[in-house]
């Protein structure tokens, strides 16, 4: 193994794919976690592991985490949360809180979850990194969007928390802020737009590879902007 083992969740998303796929090529044991076994869901190259887990549950963030730690030739060396969602909505004033709230469930659990799960085996690995995907939201809130830009901000801010806290164990966090991501179902979502501005998962998948390789051993608590030209 080049590494070692990575956990890389919501590695059956639209970003996901071009993320395991960049880890595979480099020769990572690379760990899937998923809620539910999808047709063609099996391994499709060596070193891929799919394992079936609810990372909004503290006990399957712990189970995917065991299982990314459960090799002993490849110790567990990074964790990428990609697990997120987005909804627009109405204005603050007329967003129910149940709606301001289900966008920190599906973008911050998780992240949390899974990185608390994951900390004492990197520490105990003597070091690793964690990579979380946050949003230019985050910085740039736009209208319509003001529990997903909150969500964001938050995993952005739990990222640098890490960063501080876990620096001395030799456990680095840093962060990808993507603009709109080309997925087909951004493209199907505003089918309008100039996509050709858009980011590609191809082009994010090997910033976060190195965000989470050795070669970015120095570089922690950073926030990076994946924009292309939107």
């Amino acid at each position: 193994m080049a590494e070692g083992s990575v956990l890389v969740t919501g590695g059956s998303g639209g970003l996901g794919g071009a993320v395991v796929a960049a880890f595979v090529e480099a020769g990572w044991r690379v760990v899937v976690p998923e809620r539910k076994t999808r047709p063609g869901s099996e391994p499709a190259a060596a070193g891929l592991v799919r394992v079936i887990a609810d990372l909004g549950e503290p006990a399957g963030a712990a189970q995917a985490v065991e299982a990314a730690a459960g090799e002993p030739a490849a110790p567990l060396r990074a964790v990428v949360n990609l697990v997120g969602g987005y909804a627009s909505g109405p204005l603050v004033h007329e967003t129910p809180v149940e709606e301001f709230e289900r966008m920190l469930t599906i973008n911050l659990r998780p992240t949390y979850l899974v990185t608390q799960a994951a900390l004492p085996h990197l520490v105990a690995a003597g070091g690793g990194a964690v990579v979380c995907v946050s949003a230019r939201a985050a910085l740039a809130p736009f209208r319509g969007a003001a529990g997903y830009s909150t969500a964001k901000a938050a995993v952005l801010a739990f990222a640098n928390a890490v960063a501080v806290e876990y620096r001395p164990h030799h456990v680095r966090c840093n962060t990808v802020l993507p603009s709109v991501i080309d997925t087909p179902a951004n493209r199907a979502a505003q089918p309008d737009a100039d996509h050709s501005r858009w980011v590609t998962p191809d082009e994010i998948a090997p910033v976060i590879r190195f965000l989470a390789s050795a070669e970015s051993a120095p570089t922690s608590g950073a926030t990076v902007p994946v924009y292309g030209r939107a």
